[in-house]
């Protein structure tokens, strides 16, 4: 390794010394904002880095960042602060983490909830994709497909051979219009081919007594939301929304195995910094955040909200956001759902 040693030599001039010094200095800031010494991973962070969450405390978003936020800063060796910014479609802590300064010390909590607001608004102050360096996947949730317990059918599949023996006659109950439960229920009506009414609720508790009221027959809901009313018997769990079975409910098939070959719908959550971070630090955070992830008490946390946990490269945390703004931008349009105007 070569070392460079500012004081003048012999026979040096000391104002050449000097400009050769500041050259190499700033060489080093160049490379560094290119992410391309590995110096800067090695560096960072030097401050408290500062986790913008979209979700109100308490949520389950909330608690998933700073269980992980937690685990990062014991590996990181600064405190990570996890800074609460609530507002419809994510909108002000995305803002926020775009505008802010790209030195890995402005984290974004985000996930399919940014991909759906993509199609769910007019415009945007920012862009998910572009704005944005992709870090790593966090986990996902995990959707049931409920039904009262003594409803008519004991499987999904007899649910849906039902429903289209008697088109128009089914009604699913699901959160609020635009949510990931209410598209993940017209998602699941076009790709099962049926003629059914989607009824949103405020609440998941509301739409709980709907179902179990006979006001639905079916309900979409999160897996960590209704686990304890399945594992109660207040409801049955008729299928899974995840493309595998859910660890949580390792006995209830999915809708694919249920007769709807293809069908996937998940919530899931993601870390991101601002684009132009640089690529050895966003690189570090990713060798960090999957090293979290993997690390059994949060895990276990996790698992315990209804949340798998599951790591990936920035490459590939990237790409799942570009394949679900694509995926839920035709269910939003297919349903219909007028667009909003972010404020």
């Amino acid at each position: 390794m070569y070392t460079l040693d500012r004081r003048p030599q012999a026979g040096t001039d000391p104002a050449r010394a000097r400009s050769i010094a500041a050259g190499l200095g700033i060489v080093g800031v160049f490379a560094c904002a290119a992410g391309l010494s590995p110096a800067c991973a090695q560096e960072f962070p030097t401050r408290p880095v500062r986790y913008l969450v979209p979700y109100g405390p308490g949520s389950i978003g909330d608690i998933t960042a700073r269980t992980v936020g937690q685990r990062l800063a014991d590996t990181l060796g600064q405190p990570v602060l996890v800074d609460n910014r609530p507002s419809a479609g994510l909108i002000v802590a995305s803002v926020a983490a775009a505008r802010a300064e790209p030195d890995g010390h402005t984290l974004l909590h985000t996930g399919n909830g940014a991909a759906l607001t993509v199609s769910m608004f007019e415009a945007l102050p920012y862009d998910i994709v572009a704005d944005f360096a992709h870090v790593s996947t966090l986990g996902f949730f995990d959707m049931a497909v409920l039904a009262a317990t003594d409803g008519k059918a004991a499987t999904l599949s007899e649910a849906i051979a039902q429903a289209r023996a008697h088109p128009g006659r089914l009604d699913i109950g699901t959160l609020n219009i635009g949510s990931t439960q209410f598209l993940a229920v017209e998602l699941f009506k076009t790709m099962a081919g049926l003629k059914a009414q989607t009824v949103p609720y405020k609440t998941s508790p509301a739409a709980l007594a709907g179902l179990r009221g006979g006001e639905v027959q079916l309900m979409f809901e999160s897996v960590g939301a209704v686990i304890g009313q399945v594992r109660a018997g207040a409801v049955r769990a008729l299928a899974v929304t995840s493309s595998r079975r859910s660890p949580l409910l390792p006995g209830v098939p999915t809708v694919a195995e249920s007769g709807v070959p293809g069908y996937h719908a998940a919530s899931w959550a993601s870390i991101v910094a601002p684009a132009r971070t640089p690529r050895a630090v966003v690189e570090r955070l990713n060798r960090e955040v999957v090293a979290a992830l993997a690390s059994p008490e949060v895990s276990r946390r996790l698992l315990d909200l209804g949340v798998e946990t599951r790591g990936s490269t920035p490459a590939q945390a990237r790409d799942l956001m570009v394949s679900e703004i694509d995926k839920w931008r035709e269910v939003i349009v297919r349903a219909g759902i007028p667009k909003q105007t972010a404020r």
